[in-house]
């Protein structure tokens, strides 16, 4: 299956919008998300092992992942395009940022929400635990009902897809010397118990080009009530075009 879900084509579109989802999350979580603006395309990522990828086998290394996404992207970059990462999805994307570029074809900017900067590694292993715990670890962050986790049969479906992201992001190395040379947008939740503000300004570190911090009323999953306050950060990231 395509790694590429556009639930609405825009061929005239300014914009293109790549999404990446959370751990455990897939392409359906950005759904919406072309009904708040006529002037984007959004394409959401499915990651292999879920949805309508769930007879694939989930993917092993962040970086060859990237790869992969990054040869989907790149037939698609041809007008402005901006790739958006939630959490587990902002260091993903950060690393098809960097094989795009690899490509000779990077992105215009690169917006990354709700996760730590790629090179600060905190030496943390959720994904060793048990059910239980991984549970535990989703109602803190406020991303999935508390009944819907009491739930054997949605624990079952769900937590392998959510364990495996863990390890993606908790075993990831960060490997690049040079920095990206594009705007880079952070954005926080204000009452997000997984990454401060002060955290998430440390991807500021990471680009040569203009960076910007932002935080958002709303915890981890801010975005769920702040998709057009998104959208409108995003579209201000975009360098204006050269007369």
């Amino acid at each position: 299956m395509k790694p590429l879900h556009c639930y609405e084509p825009r061929p005239d579109a300014a914009l293109r919008l790549f999404c990446f989802p959370h751990a455990g999350g897939n392409a359906a979580f950005f759904r919406l998300w072309h009904r708040d603006r006529h002037d984007i395309e959004v394409r959401a990522v499915q990651y292999p092992g879920r949805a309508d990828r769930v007879a694939e086998p989930f993917a092993d290394d962040v970086q060859v992942l990237a790869k992969q996404l990054a040869e989907a992207v790149a037939p698609l970059l041809d007008r402005p395009a901006v790739l958006f990462g939630h959490s587990l999805g902002a260091l993903i994307a950060y690393e098809v940022a960097h094989a795009l570029r690899a490509m000779g074809r990077a992105p215009a900017a690169l917006v990354v929400s709700g996760r730590h900067a790629a090179h600060d590694h905190r030496g943390t292993a959720t994904f060793t635990g048990s059910d239980d715990d991984l549970a535990a670890e989703l109602a803190r962050l406020g991303g999935s009902a508390p009944e819907l986790l009491a739930d054997p049969e949605i624990r079952r479906l769900a937590l392998p897809a959510v364990r495996h992201d863990y390890r993606l992001d908790e075993t990831y190395a960060h490997r690049h010397d040079r920095p990206l040379d594009r705007p880079v947008l952070a954005l926080v939740g204000a009452d997000d118990p997984e990454v401060s503000p002060g955290q998430a300004a440390r991807w500021g570190e990471l680009t040569t080009g203009p960076f910007t911090l932002r935080t958002l009323p709303g915890d981890h999953f801010y975005l769920a009530d702040r998709r057009a306050d998104v959208l409108r950060a995003v579209l201000a990231t975009v360098p204006p075009p050269t007369p």
